[in-house]
C-alpha cells in the first residue's frame, strides 16, 4: 500500500470511494467544498493506493474555535473502499495525517465519529481538553487527539466553516 497526497487525477476516484465507503453523496460533496474553500491544506489530503487503485481517503483540514477565532485540524472525512475496510487502510491514512500534522507543528487534531474507532489513534473527548463540540453534535463523539505543540490554552467551541453546512 503506498500513501500519497491526493493529485488532481484523483478526483474521481476519491469520490467514488467516499461515497462507497458512506453510502452517500453528502461527504463526496463535502470533500469537494472543503477543497475549493480557504480550509484545505493539499499536503493533508491523502489517498491509500493498491496495485494503481485508490482504496482509501483521509482530508484533514482547518475549522475553527470560538470565540478567539483559533484556527485547528480536523479530520473529515477518513473513508476506506467497502471491499478494503478492515485491512488496516483506514488505520495507515490515520497515522500518515497524525504524522504530517505533528510535522507541521500543530496542537492538536480534532475528529467527529466512533470513540471506540478513534481512541485506538490516541483520541479522547474534545471536552476533556476544554474543546466543546457545536449545538447538534454529541460531546462523546467529538474527539482531540493532542500533539507536541499542544498547549492547553487552545480551548472553545468548534464552529464548522461554510464547507460543511448540512453535513455535521
Amino acid at each position: 500500500m503506498r500513501i500519497r497526497p491526493e493529485a488532481d487525477a484523483d478526483r474521481a476516484a476519491i469520490r467514488s470511494v467516499v461515497g462507497a465507503a458512506f453510502g452517500s453523496r453528502v461527504e463526496p460533496d463535502l470533500v469537494e467544498a472543503i477543497r475549493a474553500s480557504d480550509r484545505f491544506v493539499p499536503e493533508l489530503s491523502l489517498v491509500a493506493e493498491i496495485d494503481g487503485e485508490i482504496v482509501g481517503h483521509i482530508l484533514v483540514s482547518y475549522v475553527d474555535l470560538e470565540p478567539d477565532s483559533v484556527r485547528v485540524l480536523q479530520v473529515a472525512p477518513l473513508a476506506v473502499a467497502p471491499t478494503r475496510q478492515r485491512r488496516g487502510v483506514g488505520s495507515a491514512l490515520m497515522r500518515k495525517a497524525l504524522r504530517l500534522a505533528e510535522e507541521r507543528g500543530a496542537p492538536l487534531v480534532l475528529v467527529e465519529g466512533d470513540p471506540r474507532y478513534y481512541g485506538r489513534f490516541g483520541f479522547r473527548r474534545s471536552d476533556e481538553a476544554g474543546i466543546e463540540p457545536p449545538a447538534n453534535v454529541s460531546p462523546q463523539y467529538l474527539m482531540v487527539r493532542t500533539l507536541s505543540a499542544y498547549d492547553p490554552s487552545i480551548r472553545g467551541r468548534l464552529v464548522y466553516p461554510d464547507a460543511f453546512a448540512g453535513v455535521s
